[in-house]
């Protein structure tokens, strides 16, 4: 079943020379891309948390404003900003016009990027690769989702594709997938539920520790300051998770994905700063992480959650690295059903997986959560005390994601 994502995988992608090894991407050069800034805001319970009302561009305005006063840099210095945001209409002009209304200039531009899931590693990757081309010297990169108030909409496509199996496929429902893999890959209810709950309670212990509170950029909405997660399911156990019914019966032959085993849907955004090396030093910019690079794959939609298996090993093999080097994972529990298997596959020990919780048990705002595994991982990079992180998710329609990145704080 993995052999066409395999050899995707070992395909060059590029006749770029990338770095390879730990010493080569952990060298500092004055044109290295790197993150002078890295928050996010508070995540909010779709349709029922702080956030609920709180649109789009509510949403980036504030986090615009509050970033900017944080960052302490000079916005008629900002080249281009990048948003990735999946769903609501119109998803340019609104993030252009949250950008002037927080006091950007009008000669900054803007553009959004969707990629699903990993929206917002796309407006990372992207900065990035303009920098490193030299169009642009400081970048904004963004991921932001409202779910309370730009739902996923029902994805159509033509009777003459639709006709076509895997572009049949491609369009289904997220959870159908999740059954899919379950059932083909032989994921029981029980072993989903055994991974939600490291999930759940490690979230919870580091909700309880404050851990959070190094990552939230405070916002103010309405007068309000939102600057804590609502969305953490305090009382979450074993019992309550082995008591919830699955949420899509009419899928695969033993439904098993619970709103319990399953990613939380939520409401939130997060920013990086991205400039050079160079640039920084020259602006007196603390340089935060460096960016080493991403990859991108495809792989069969019915099984859209094994992507992480396909797109880790081809980041790792572009730069010449092995999984033992890196120190902490941030990979996206869309399902746990998908996330099982990615783990198992991979034979990477879950010390090293979302030491905090992952999706399951914070949400899963899409287009935001590519930048907030950044912003996750890099903080606890720094109180460990640890330099290397890799990033991932799966993407719908049968995609996948990973970024390398590698701690200077």
């Amino acid at each position: 079943m993995l052999s066409s994502p395999i050899r995707i995988a070992s395909r060059s992608a590029s006749t770029q020379v990338l770095p390879r090894g730990l010493a080569a991407i952990t060298q500092k050069n004055p044109d290295d891309v790197v993150i002078t800034f890295a928050k996010r805001t508070a995540m909010g319970r779709a349709k029922k948390g702080q956030l609920k009302d709180t649109t789009v561009d509510e949403l980036l305005q504030a986090l615009f404003k509050a970033s900017l006063a944080s960052a302490k840099i000079d916005t008629a210095k900002i080249d281009d900003i990048c948003v990735g945001v999946c769903h609501p209409p119109s998803p340019l002009y609104i993030s252009r016009a949250a950008a002037l209304a927080a006091g950007i200039h009008n000669h900054v531009p803007i553009s959004t990027v969707n990629r699903l899931c990993s929206s917002g590693l796309m407006a990372i990757r992207n900065t990035a690769h303009a920098i490193k081309s030299g169009e642009v010297t400081l970048g904004l990169a963004v991921g932001v989702e409202s779910m309370s108030t730009d739902p996923r909409p029902d994805p159509k496509v033509s009777e003459p594709v639709d006709a076509h199996k895997e572009p049949h496929d491609c369009i289904q429902p997220m959870g159908w997938t999740s059954e899919m893999v379950a059932e083909h890959y032989n994921v029981p209810r029980e072993k989903q539920d055994a991974y939600a709950l490291i999930s759940h309670s490690r979230a919870i212990q580091a909700f309880k520790a404050g851990v959070f509170k190094d990552e939230i950029l405070p916002i103010d909405i309405r007068g309000q300051t939102i600057d804590t997660d609502d969305t953490i399911r305090l009382t979450t156990t074993a019992d309550s998770l082995k008591g919830l019914k699955p949420v899509f019966p009419n899928w695969g032959s033993t439904p098993s994905t619970t709103a319990g085993n399953a990613s939380g849907v939520g409401d939130g955004a997060a920013l990086c700063v991205m400039t050079t090396r160079a640039n920084a030093e020259k602006e007196g910019l603390t340089v935060v992480a460096k960016f080493v690079g991403t990859s991108v794959v495809g792989v069969e939609p019915r099984f859209m959650g094994i992507s992480p298996v396909v797109a880790i090993p081809k980041l790792l093999a572009q730069h010449g690295l092995t999984k033992d080097g890196i120190d902490v994972y941030e990979i996206n529990e869309a399902f746990a059903s998908q996330f099982a298997y990615c783990v198992e596959e991979l034979g990477v020990s879950m010390d090293k997986i979302n030491p905090n919780g992952g999706s399951i048990a914070i949400s899963h705002p899409l287009g935001m959560t590519g930048v907030r595994q950044v912003v996750t991982g890099l903080q606890h990079l720094k109180r460990m005390n640890q330099q290397v992180l890799l990033t991932s998710m799966c993407v719908g329609s049968g995609m996948g994601a990973a970024g390398l990145f590698v701690n200077e704080s």
